[in-house]
């Protein structure tokens, strides 16, 4: 899905969402990086960003050509600070009223409203492509993530013991939450 380009405006900031374009994969490959490094919450250690430039290049074609999923760019001035995605959980009929949310800002970003705006425009875009349940998973020491999606509606509907492993051996559990549109 293409989703032109949109200001929004949380206080005194104005923040701007697009769909990624392939000019923008390898910022995006770096971003990667960076994020992954900032919190242990994410899904990957940085060195675990391997992907090519052409192979991201295609990624982000893929999804301005799916008419399921979407890849949305978070801008202040002008500078990328995060990303957040709608993804459909497959060619399935029976799970075509599903899709899976996920959003990342850099730290320095967060706790400032920018997510909640994000989350709320990219649920809207999720409504206008027919999505009828949006679900996500969220480490559960992530507290102040928690506590954002159980303010926007989204509610756990499980907990999965043990679903990352660090490298010093310790786990993360995580919430699988779920909102209706």
């Amino acid at each position: 899905m293409i989703y032109k380009n949109k200001p929004i405006k949380i206080g005194q900031r104005t923040i701007s969402l697009r769909s990624a374009e392939e000019k923008d994969a390898e910022t995006l490959l770096t971003y990667m990086k960076i994020i992954y490094g900032e919190t242990p919450y994410l899904i990957r250690e940085p060195e675990e960003v391997t992907l090519t430039l052409e192979q991201e290049r295609n990624f982000i074609r893929e999804r301005a050509e799916s008419e399921r999923d979407l890849m949305l760019l978070v801008f202040e001035n002008e500078t990328h600070i995060g990303n957040c995605s709608i993804s459909s959980l497959g060619g399935f009929s029976r799970y075509a009223h599903r899709c899976d949310m996920a959003i990342a800002l850099y730290q320095k970003y967060c706790g400032a409203g920018i997510g909640r705006a994000v989350i709320e425009e990219a649920l809207n875009a999720a409504r206008d492509m027919g999505y009828e349940q949006a679900e996500l998973e969220v480490a559960a020491g992530n507290e102040p993530a928690v506590r954002l999606y159980e303010s926007l509606g989204f509610q756990k509907y499980g907990t999965f013991p043990d679903n990352m492993k660090y490298k010093d051996g310790t786990y993360e559990d995580a919430y699988w939450m779920m909102k209706k549109l």
